[in-house]
């Protein structure tokens, strides 16, 4: 499979960055997420991008927001004839898009520029000739998904956004590359005890249980530093494995 790194900026964009869009290639191009930035991007390879699935984490803006000028794009642009990607959502991910598009003022907005579905917790899915399965992880208060993603031969893991969790070591196991997020500066995060996302020590303790072959660090501040040895991703990175 190759991996290319579309954007993986937290959420606030590094100077010039694009936020989560992650694309995998292989019998198929698939899209893990969808934030700001990485619609422009993707347009930069090809007039109208050329994209088999999305499978999206969960609805926190900087993972899922460029799916609405894509929806108009595909309405009124360069996509109208292009083929619709499947779009795989979390639970109750249909009913959620439905009320996005009656707040953007085009109700059923979303299915004009995607064939949407839903995928469940835990039970693997077919799409583009890979194989999903999206494990849930504790993102404060909102249902999020970590997934894990395989051609039969290699496999990758992606963490989306996740407190520290024994789901991580699980969407990990074995994997070839593992991209897992570092958001934070140390394990503290607010006042009210809700925890959403990981420090880069929780980030390398999930890898190191996972047994995966690979850590590749996203969704970090370009301010924050990582010790020497710790593989960060940017922009436009690509990966084969």
């Amino acid at each position: 499979m190759k991996l290319t790194i579309v954007g993986c900026s937290p959420a606030w964009p590094n100077p010039g960055g694009a936020q989560s869009g992650y694309l995998v290639e292989g019998s198929g191009r698939l899209l893990l997420d969808c934030g700001p930035g990485v619609l422009p991007r993707l347009r930069e390879q090809d007039g109208w991008p050329r994209v088999d699935a999305i499978v999206i984490t969960h609805f926190h803006l900087d993972h899922w927001g460029d799916l609405v000028p894509w929806t108009f794009g595909a309405m009124y642009g360069p996509g109208r004839d292009t083929p619709k990607p499947d779009l795989w959502l979390p639970p109750g991910g249909l009913a959620e898009l439905e009320q996005f598009g009656q707040k953007f003022g085009v109700p059923g907005m979303f299915s004009d520029g995607f064939a949407p579905r839903e995928y469940n917790e835990g039970e693997p899915f077919q799409t583009c000739g890979l194989t999903v399965t999206a494990l849930r992880v504790p993102h404060y208060q909102l249902q999020t998904f970590a997934l894990r993603v395989s051609d039969g031969m290699s496999t990758l893991a992606y963490s989306g956004d996740s407190a520290p969790s024994p789901q991580l070591a699980e969407v990990g196991r074995d994997a070839d590359l593992f991209l897992c997020e570092a958001t934070l500066r140390e394990s503290v995060e607010g006042g009210n005890g809700l925890r959403g996302h990981l420090s880069a020590e929780e980030a390398v303790a999930a890898f190191h249980d996972s047994g995966a072959k690979r850590l590749v660090i996203i969704h970090r501040p370009d301010e924050l530093p990582l010790d020497e040895g710790i593989e960060r991703a940017s922009d436009g990175d690509v990966y084969v494995f």
